[in-house]
C-alpha cells in the first residue's frame, strides 16, 4: 500500500464517505482473486478559475486620508472626537486657544497693521501736496498691505482667540493625537480623518504569486467570522516586496460600509482559468514522492495516471495529465488501489457501470 501525503496547497480528500472494503470475487468459483468495492464517476473536461488567497486588514487607502494640523501654536481647550468615530460635516473636532507667544505674535500683527494705515494715510496727503514721490506712496501702500495681510493670516489661523477645528468632509476618525491643555506647535498633527469609501483590504502575497496578479483581477471579499462575501476588484499590486513581511502589498478595493477599519478578511482573487479535466478532491491521491495521481478503472483494473493539479475550487480540482475519458475515475476505494488490482463497482447491484 502506498504512503499518502497531503498537498501543501490543496486539502485533498482520499477517504470516501464509506469506507471501501476487500472481497473475494466469486464469479469463478475455482479461482479467488482480491479486488476492491469502489465508487467512481465520469472523467470529464472543463475548466476552473485559478485563485490566489490572501489574508489582510481593512485600512485607509492613502489617497483617501487626511491630517487636521494646528494652524499655529497653540494650547488644546477640547477634543470632541476619538478614534473609531463616525463624524459629518462641520463636526466640531478639536478646539484650541493661543499661548501666549501667539497672542503677543498677533498683538504685535494688529499694532503694525494700524501704524502701517497711519502711514499709509500721511503719505497720500503728502503727496497730495507734492511732498512725498510715487515711490514713497508706493510702498506705504505694500506696507499697509502686507500687515492687513499678516492679520488677517493670523486670525484665519484662530491666532484671535478661541479657535474650532472641523471636519471638512463626512469620515471616519482613524487617530487622534491631540490632548487637552497640551501645548501643539505649528503644523503638528491633531486628528486623522479618513473618508468612508476609502478603505482598501491590505493583504499580501508570495513574490512567486504576486507576478500573476494585475490591478483590476475580480476579488472576492469574506470578512472572517462574519460569513458575507462581497465582489470587488484589485485596486493596487505592489511593486517590491515589504521587507517587514516579506509579501508583496496587494490593495483590493472595498464598498463604503463593507468593512470597519482594522477588521481582518480574506480575498480570493481570480488570475485567470485552468483547462483541464475537472475531477472531485476524493480523486486525487499523493505518492510517496509527494506527486499528485488518480486511479482509473480500465476494464475493471486499476491504473494509476499522473496528473499535475491546476486549480482547486470548493470540492473539485481542474488537473492535467494522460487521462482516459473512457474509463471511470475511481472517487472512494482509491487508496487501497494498486496497478493492476481488480476493482468491483458499488452501483453493479444496481445492473449498471459508469
Amino acid at each position: 500500500m502506498r504512503f499518502l501525503h497531503s498537498l501543501p496547497a490543496v486539502a485533498i480528500a482520499v477517504f470516501a464517505a464509506a469506507p471501501p472494503t476487500y472481497a473475494s470475487d466469486t464469479k469463478d468459483a475455482g479461482h479467488d482473486e482480491v479486488s476492491v468495492l469502489v465508487q467512481t464517476a465520469a472523467v470529464k473536461r472543463g475548466s476552473l478559475p485559478r485563485i490566489i488567497v490572501a489574508y489582510g486588514v481593512a485600512k485607509t487607502n492613502p489617497t483617501a486620508q487626511e491630517s487636521v494640523v494646528a494652524k499655529v501654536s497653540a494650547v488644546v481647550a477640547a477634543v470632541h472626537v476619538r478614534t473609531g468615530q463616525a463624524v459629518r460635516k462641520d463636526d466640531p473636532l478639536v478646539e484650541l486657544r493661543p499661548t501666549p507667544s501667539t497672542r503677543a505674535a498677533y498683538a504685535a500683527a494688529v499694532s503694525a497693521e494700524r501704524a502701517a494705515a497711519d502711514a499709509l494715510s500721511r503719505t497720500k496727503q503728502l503727496a497730495a501736496e507734492l511732498l512725498a514721490t510715487a515711490q514713497q506712496l508706493a510702498e506705504a501702500e505694500k506696507a499697509d498691505s502686507d500687515a492687513r495681510t499678516a492679520l488677517q493670516a493670523l486670525r484665519a489661523q484662530g491666532a484671535d482667540g478661541l479657535a474650532v477645528l472641523r471636519a471638512p468632509f463626512p469620515a471616519v476618525v482613524t487617530a487622534v493625537s491631540a490632548a487637552p491643555n497640551s501645548i501643539v506647535a505649528e503644523g503638528a498633527p491633531l486628528v486623522e480623518l479618513a473618508r468612508p469609501n476609502g478603505l482598501v483590504l491590505s493583504t499580501g502575497v508570495v513574490p512567486a504569486q504576486a507576478a500573476s496578479i494585475e490591478p483590476g483581477n475580480a476579488a472576492v471579499v469574506e470578512a472572517l467570522g462574519r460569513g458575507e462575501t462581497l465582489k470587488t476588484r484589485v485596486a493596487l499590486r505592489g511593486a517590491a516586496v515589504d521587507p517587514a513581511s516579506g509579501l508583496v502589498p496587494v490593495d483590493v478595493s472595498l464598498p463604503a460600509g463593507a468593512l470597519l477599519p482594522g477588521e481582518t478578511a480574506r480575498a480570493s482573487i481570480t488570475i485567470g482559468e485552468a483547462q483541464g479535466f475537472v475531477v472531485p478532491h476524493a480523486a486525487i491521491l499523493v505518492n510517496e514522492q509527494g506527486d499528485a495521481y488518480v486511479i482509473q478503472a480500465v476494464r475493471g483494473v486499476a491504473k494509476a495516471v499522473p496528473v499535475r493539479i491546476l486549480a482547486t475550487v470548493g470540492d473539485e480540482d481542474a488537473v492535467g495529465g494522460p487521462l482516459d475519458v473512457a474509463a471511470p475515475l475511481v472517487v472512494a476505494g482509491n487508496h487501497q488501489l494498486q496497478d493492476g488490482m481488480k476493482v468491483r463497482y458499488a452501483n453493479e447491484a444496481a445492473g449498471s457501470r459508469p
